[in-house]
């Protein structure tokens, strides 16, 4: 009796081993508004964090679901900080209606080039947005900054008066502050749904980042682009980004893996982005749109117009909007 009485209890010691394993398996949703499968390096992003988080064998599996298929894009945020998303690539000025201080990481002409983007990785004003990120509730996995443009059914668009009386979708406050200074009138809708509005007549331009205007197939739709080269207004910071709920019910080795995914991620990324505008320029010229890009004449026309409108602005409205402009513009 004793004999079969070790032999039940190793049984069920083994068969409780077993099941830990399954028991432990943490499985996270990814939610992001671009294309999947298609080489979106924002999606290559999400899924590099995911591949690498399955292969740690740390019991923890990303679901990634691309194309906006479980959130709308501008619902992301909000689903982040109450803990019904985990994992999201998102544009950090979407969520700017929420935290006004969000729309300094998409200002005409604060970052004006990849280099500089690099070097705002360890300044005072990435420190200081990524502290209100995570008062709010989220997490930075992974850095990224993107380069953008601005195109249009009607022209190119290199000054001011360019853009006058043109409908055109703005991909936030800051960028909407400036062309409305300059006469446009503003179509507030997320980058997936663009293509549409210009096919349809409700936008006339655009502006958004280098990759969305390839992966949205946006060079069916206008007659002109006007693309980053040496003086780009438009950089967007489009971090992967996680809720902190989610990550804190994880054990300190699977954070670890998913911190050091999202470096993995980060560094990928860094090698695309400069890539992002010359796959931008070729794949537009391909499509037969003219492809311009801005004198420093032009570039600063510009400037001069969004320092009346948006940096005032943002410097009136936010309470440290002035001190966050100022920390962005002192790295040289």
């Amino acid at each position: 009796m004793k004999n079969v009485s070790i032999v039940l209890f190793a049984t069920a010691t083994a068969a409780i081993l077993l099941l830990a394993p399954a028991q432990a398996q943490v499985t996270l949703k990814a939610s992001h508004q671009f294309p999947g499968g298609k080489g979106d390096p924002r999606d290559e992003m999400v899924q590099i964090i995911a591949k690498e988080a399955k292969a740690a064998n740390v019991g923890l599996e990303i679901q990634v679901y691309p194309g906006a298929s479980l959130f709308k894009p501008n619902d992301q945020w909000n689903a982040m900080v109450n803990g019904q998303l985990d994992i999201s690539s998102f544009p950090l000025d979407y969520a700017s209606g929420k935290v006004r201080a969000f729309g300094a990481t998409l200002m005409p002409g604060l970052v004006r080039s990849h280099d500089r983007a690099a070097r705002l990785a360890n300044s005072p004003f990435m420190k200081d947005i990524k502290a209100k990120i995570e008062k709010a509730g989220v997490i930075v996995l992974a850095d990224a900054w993107l380069a953008g443009a601005v195109a249009s059914k009607k022209g190119c668009v290199r000054k001011p008066e360019d853009i006058k009386g043109v409908k055109i979708r703005s991909a936030g406050p800051t960028f909407a502050a400036m062309w409305q200074a300059a006469g446009a009138s503003i179509v507030s809708i997320p980058s997936n749904e663009v293509y549409n509005a210009l096919q349809t007549g409700v936008a006339e331009a655009t502006d958004t980042s280098t990759g969305s205007f390839v992966s949205f197939r946006i060079y069916e739709q206008v007659k002109c682009i006007t693309a980053p080269g040496e003086n780009a207004l438009w950089f967007m910071y489009e971090p992967v980004l996680m809720s902190k709920k989610a990550f804190n019910k994880l054990n300190k080795q699977q954070q670890d893996v998913l911190l050091k995914a999202g470096k993995k991620s980060e560094e990928y990324f860094a090698k695309e982005s400069k890539g992002l505008d010359e796959k931008m320029v070729k794949t537009f010229q391909d499509n037969k749109v003219e492809v311009v890009t801005l004198s420093t004449a032009e570039y600063q026309a510009w400037i001069d117009v969004a320092q009346k409108s948006s940096y005032a602005e943002f410097a009136k409205e936010v309470p440290d909007g002035k001190k966050l402009i100022e920390e962005a513009l002192a790295v040289k």
